[in-house]
């Protein structure tokens, strides 16, 4: 790795990265999104690519560069304010990538000091909890729509059930739950995003102010509560962080791994006695189709050299994990029994919470198929509904059928929310002075001010 300051001459050995922008937007891309991945990797580990009109980015498709990448902040950090200011105010990915101080978007002591409250928080929650919860929420969804015979998994289960974990985990009000998650869908999807955006940190701030007045043995009360003694304005930008991470993420994972175990005949008869395991199916997703595409946007304050290319200063560099897992320079015989797939990232800003999210897959998984073992999809797979992002690969829908069954009695204690007694209590609504002054905060963090 080298680097010089802007407008040094890196030699002959560092061409630029030039010429037609791929973008990662539109029909095609949505369509076959892997198609686009190979064609990039005609120029090297590299690609000139828009993440939006206007917006351009170096697309990172190798496996040994995205890795170089990920592992090295000094000369990629993650604080992209420099290059907000360079687009347009209303760009659509700004809400995605701008700079928040969380543990994603910081480096060196300010990335530990923020990591350490998520994972210390993480570290108290009891995992055989969670594993109740999880298979009783289960239970409680699938007998929505058990004696239906039909469904939309994705909307109906996939979705729904990282929302009650998220809600559980963090002892949120449903309410208030379902706003998040709706906000957090609407700026990924980039449909009226500052709108969304500021929907979505009302959500979180009013949870915020519910745990500061009423702290329980949750999530978000150890975080605030952690000697690190971070403000509101930290807690809320983690809570963001996990909300997009616990629930967008693992509903794609969720729903992918489905889609693959109910059309791909090496799967075929896994109730019935199939070799193939749901672990296998997971494994296999999180290799060719992770949930999250490509984003871990980093952004060079000089001129640098990667992979033998020069990228320029203050333009974003944005890892493909979708492009990079299946890198033909790794070889296929490196991913056979193996999980060196970069789904969950790499380097000091590696997801922390990856046993955690791969277990509430699995469970959520193989609760379904012993629910409804002749499940079946309800359209031809080429027909399944695709959303249009160029951060997510993520399914619009999944229409499934099967053979109605009767409801079964669930656990109701594991699916109320904690610190939330009957009958169960809502947040308090901000008062309008306190919006408006968030108001402003959120359009300055839009904007990478």
């Amino acid at each position: 790795m080298n680097s010089a300051p802007a407008g040094n001459d890196l030699g002959t050995g560092g061409c630029p990265v030039t010429g037609h922008r791929t973008p990662l937007y539109g029909p095609e891309f949505t369509a076959n999104p892997a198609r686009v991945y190979e064609r990039l990797r005609a120029n090297g580990q590299l690609a000139p690519v828009e993440l939006a009109p206007g917006v351009p980015a170096t697309l990172v498709v190798g496996y040994e560069a995205a890795l170089e990448v990920l592992r090295n902040p000094g000369d990629f950090p993650r604080d992209g304010r420099r290059w907000a200011k360079t687009v347009p105010e209303d760009c659509p990915v700004l809400p995605v990538m701008s700079y928040r101080p969380n543990c994603l978007m910081t480096d060196g002591a300010e990335h530990a000091r923020f990591r350490g409250v998520i994972t210390d928080s993480v570290a108290r929650v009891d995992p055989n909890k969670v594993r109740a919860h999880v298979e009783a929420t289960a239970d409680m969804l699938i007998n929505q729509f058990a004696e239906r015979g039909s469904a939309d998994l994705l909307t109906e289960y996939a979705v729904a059930l990282p929302l009650w974990v998220f809600t559980f985990l963090h002892g949120c009000p449903k309410d208030v739950g379902e706003r998040m998650v709706t906000g957090m869908r609407d700026i990924v999807d980039m449909r009226d995003p500052e709108r969304a955006n500021e929907r979505l940190t009302t959500a979180l701030l009013e949870l915020i102010a519910l745990k500061r007045a009423e702290p329980a043995q949750d999530m978000a009360s150890w975080m605030l509560a952690h000697p690190a003694q971070l403000t509101d304005e930290e807690i809320l930008h983690q809570l963001f962080l996990m909300l997009g991470a616990g629930t967008e993420p693992e509903a794609n994972l969720i729903a992918n791994a489905l889609r693959l175990l109910l059309s791909d005949h090496r799967f075929a008869g896994y109730v019935s006695g199939g070799s193939m395991r749901i672990e296998d199916a997971l494994d296999e997703v999180l290799w060719t189709d992770p949930p999250v595409a490509n984003l871990s946007a980093s952004y060079p304050e000089r001129e640098v050299l990667l992979a033998g290319r020069r990228l320029p200063a203050d333009q974003p560099v944005v890892i493909s994990y979708a492009a990079a897992n299946t890198d033909p320079e790794f070889g296929d015989e490196h991913r056979s029994g193996n999980r060196a797939h970069l789904a969950w990232g790499a380097g000091p800003h590696a997801c922390p919470v990856q046993g955690q999210a791969r277990m509430v897959a699995s469970i959520a998984i193989e609760k379904l198929l012993d629910r409804l073992p002749d499940l079946a999809l309800g359209v031809p797979v080429e027909d399944l509904p695709w959303r249009e992002s160029p951060f997510l690969r993520a399914l619009a829908g999944l229409p499934v059928t099967f053979t109605p069954v009767r409801p079964v009695e669930t656990a109701p204690e594991t699916t109320q929310l904690p610190a939330v007694p009957a009958p169960a209590r809502h947040a308090a609504p901000l008062p309008t002075a306190v919006r408006q002054r968030w108001k402003h905060a959120i359009i300055r963090w839009w904007r990478g001010q």
